[in-house]
């Protein structure tokens, strides 16, 4: 078996409904609760997007984490947003995450597909190993969030090599 280094999946099954899981990726106020300190986003004329607004296919947005300074930021695009069930954006090193809500026996899951990931020793332990463990432990928060309310995420940029940064 040969192992695909171009690409990883996630998936995670929560207990909340469709719609909410749908609107924390896909709004300001969404992503800031679980995942980032900072989720701007601008449409495709150059206006910011309010914090409840829903992002749109082509808006662009300008991302900062918990326990990172404002050094380590993120720029991306939104390439596809249904308004429902499927999440698409660019992110680090030229890759393409994907986001699926999916009904799996009788459960809702999150599934987070990222792929274009460069075929290179930096993609592999950046934008795989790296990006991956990242992703592990945000979508955990995700469903943390959701199901009770706890945030797990370190917040002291001062604490460094924590899971949870």
């Amino acid at each position: 078996m040969t192992y695909d280094w171009s690409k990883f999946v996630k998936r995670v099954s929560i207990k909340s409904d469709r719609e909410t899981i749908y609107s924390s990726w896909a709004t300001q106020q969404g992503l800031e609760s679980w995942f980032l300190r900072v989720a701007a986003f601008t449409n495709a004329e150059g206006i910011p997007r309010g914090s409840a607004d829903m992002v749109q296919m082509n808006d662009t947005y300008r991302w900062l984490w918990f326990g990172y300074g404002d050094d380590t930021v993120e720029y991306g695009t939104i390439l596809e947003a249904n308004g429902k069930d499927r999440f698409r954006f660019t992110f680090s090193g030229g890759c393409i995450v994907t986001i699926r809500i999916i009904q799996e026996q009788n459960e809702m899951l999150c599934e987070l597909t990222q792929e274009n990931i460069p075929l290179t020793e930096e993609g592999r332990v950046y934008y795989h190993i790296g990006c991956m463990k990242g992703w592990t432990f945000y979508l955990a928060n995700l469903k943390s969030i959701l199901e009770g309310g706890i945030d797990l995420r370190n917040k002291n940029e001062k604490l460094a090599d924590v899971i949870n940064a």
